[in-house]
């Protein structure tokens, strides 16, 4: 559950992000096919580094 929502978010980001870079740039077009890989990459790399930080508590020395 936790990795869908994760795509969930990022996909619906993503989509934003995409058509508000392409409404600002001179000539460009809305593409949903490249929004739609962003929110593929961002979801990978947000797991990844979840992955990758410990969860466990710092000792204090």
């Amino acid at each position: 559950m936790r990795i869908f929502w994760t795509f969930f978010w990022s996909f619906l980001l993503a989509q934003m992000l995409t058509y508000v870079v392409s409404s600002m740039t001179a000539g460009a077009e809305y593409n949903f096919a490249q929004g739609s890989i962003v929110a593929v990459g961002v979801t990978v790399l947000i797991l990844i580094a979840t992955a990758v930080i410990p969860n466990e508590p710092v000792e204090k020395h």
